[in-house]
């Protein structure tokens, strides 16, 4: 599997939040002064590739236009540095006002007190109309520090094109295996041309989650301690290893190069690969980036226990030193529930958490945006895992995943040996 930009490479400021973040202070004073007409000026910060900047902005025109009190600067960046910059904007007191986040980057913020607690602008920000789930998924010790964007889940991305290039038939999704997976990747590879793979890399930081509950463990425990084990871990770099050994995965220098791309110019995006474990919203992406009908299947391994769970694709958050928290949360509001902005963004960030928002843009989703809504509803018919937030600090264990299996990759480490440097790392960095 291509390694995730959200959960393996998407951590880049692993010193950087860690350590800076601590510096922060609180006080509100941190925003862009009034704009030159009297308007109040908010800014708002988010990642991702030149289309979802372009959905993004059409969304801030129409929020401009219905609200001409509130001027809104974006300051759209790409992943791969964005938590940098953040961090660094954070620790000056300098961060924008409304801040996009991911993963247990909302723990890492609202831990050291740079968040401001949603519950305060009740009156800008309607909720309730979320699924529990969504709303839960932003709250740390029971405060809202986060308000969901929309919700996803790992998938199985395929290029039924590449499978049938290579005469091999789609898996049965309900109950195959990673052994199937594995073996089917290598006979895809094996049966292309070269430069073509039937994995587009192997696993990620985000499928350890799955692969531990699979198997009666989990990544963190409820309590902020990790909850797998190294027997656990050795299997899955082993697993990593074998499906670069038998070219079912590119080599290790073509998946380092190839890591933090965005999602359509991955080997996937490009029609070079059969497969790609990745999150459900990047379907439309890497289907337009490929030109083919891509298929969301399930994870493998999911029989008889499900690994999976329903996450969060991005939060909104607003910054514990804006000056304007109530303009900030106007325009979360807008961007959440307003049909207006739904239907330009659709399911870019996520399938809406919101159902009246969701039958909002149902007649506007194309094939791949209906497809990306089934696969959350079937899920959700599932009895899946409950999200559990990594604790201060595990923004950094991403981090080790990414040194640790590009050692095992370029066969500096054994898988065992990967194992326990990843958990002493592991432990460290959440102690």
């Amino acid at each position: 599997m291509q390694i995730s930009r959200r959960g393996l490479l998407g951590t880049a400021a692993l010193g950087t939040a860690s350590l800076t973040l601590g510096l922060s202070g609180c006080s509100r004073g941190g925003s862009e002064p009034d704009a030159a007409d009297g308007a109040t000026a908010i800014r708002f910060a988010w990642w991702g590739s030149t289309p979802r900047h372009e959905l993004t902005e059409q969304a801030l025109d129409v929020f401009r236009s219905d609200n001409p009190d509130i001027a809104v600067t974006g300051e759209p960046g790409e992943f791969s540095a964005y938590f940098d910059r953040l961090a660094t904007q954070t620790a000056a007191g300098d961060a924008p006002d409304v801040i996009t986040l991911g993963g247990a980057y909302v723990a890492e913020y609202a831990q050291r007190g740079a968040l401001l607690d949603l519950g305060t602008l009740t009156d800008q920000l309607d909720l309730s109309g979320m699924d529990e789930t969504a709303v839960t998924n932003g709250q740390i010790d029971g405060t809202q520090y986060a308000a969901t964007t929309g919700v996803n889940a790992l998938a199985m991305i395929t290029n039924p094109e590449v499978f049938e290039a290579a005469g091999v038939e789609l898996p049965d999704a309900s109950t195959w295996s990673w052994d199937d997976f594995e073996e089917l990747a290598a006979e895809i590879s094996a049966n292309t041309d070269d430069g073509v793979y039937g994995s587009a890399g192997v696993l990620t930081h985000d499928s350890i989650d799955c692969w531990a509950r699979q198997r009666g463990e989990a990544l963190y425990t409820d309590d902020g301690q990790l909850g797998l084990t190294e027997d656990t871990l050795t299997e899955f770099f082993e697993m990593c290893e074998r499906m670069i050994g038998s070219g079912a995965a590119p080599s290790a220098t073509v998946i380092t190069e190839t890591s933090a791309l965005p999602n359509e110019q991955t080997l996937l995006g490009t029609g070079k690969a059969a497969m790609m474990l990745t999150w459900s919203n990047a379907l439309a992406a890497m289907s337009d980036a490929s030109g083919a009908s891509l298929q969301l299947l399930d994870v493998p391994g999911e029989t008889p226990d499900p690994g999976l769970w329903l996450q969060s694709s991005q939060y909104y958050a607003v910054s514990a030193t804006s000056q304007h928290p109530e303009a900030a949360a106007t325009l979360i509001d807008f961007l959440l529930t307003s049909p207006e902005a739904a239907t330009i963004i659709k399911t870019d960030r996520g399938v809406p958490a919101d159902a009246a928002i969701r039958e909002a843009i149902a007649a506007e989703l194309d094939e791949r945006g209906q497809a990306e809504v089934a696969y959350i509803d079937y899920q959700s018919g599932k009895d899946l895992q409950q999200l559990v937030i990594g604790p201060a600090g595990s923004t950094a264990v991403a981090d080790v995943t990414t040194r640790v299996l590009s050692d095992v990759m370029f066969g500096t480490m054994t898988p065992a040996e990967g194992a326990a440097s990843w958990m002493e790392q592991a432990q460290q960095a959440i102690a």
